[in-house]
C-alpha cells in the first residue's frame, strides 16, 4: 500500500512534503499532516531552501536532478515535488520513509 505522501501516476511520482527549513541537519523527521516531513538545513531565503531540498532529494535518491522538479509550494512550507525516471514508489519508501 501506499503511503499518503506519495502519489504515482504513470510517468512520475509526487510527493507531498512540509518542510522545515533552518534545521540543524536535513533529514526526513517523521510525518505531519499527511505529508513527510523533511528538516532543511538551508534558511528560507533567496529560494536556498527549495534549492537544497532539491538537491538533498537527487542524492538520497540517486536521481539526477533535472528529473526532480519543485511543482507547488514555492513560498510555503507545504511542497510537491515530482520526480520521473528509472525510480520505483517501493525505492523513494525505501530510501525515504520515516522509519529509517
Amino acid at each position: 500500500m501506499m503511503p499518503i505522501w506519495l502519489k504515482q501516476t504513470s510517468t512520475r511520482i509526487t510527493l507531498n512534503l512540509h518542510c522545515q527549513p533552518g534545521a540543524k541537519l536535513t533529514k526526513v523527521v517523521g510525518l505531519h499532516d499527511g505529508c513527510l516531513k523533511i528538516s532543511l538545513q538551508a534558511p528560507a531565503l533567496e529560494n536556498k531552501a527549495n534549492e537544497l531540498l532539491l538537491s538533498w532529494l537527487s542524492k538520497q535518491l540517486k536521481v539526477p536532478q533535472k528529473q526532480i522538479q519543485l511543482i507547488s509550494g514555492q513560498n510555503s512550507r507545504k511542497k510537491r515535488v515530482e520526480i520521473w525516471g528509472s525510480i520505483t514508489p517501493e525505492q523513494v519508501i525505501q530510501l525515504l520513509g520515516p522509519q529509517n
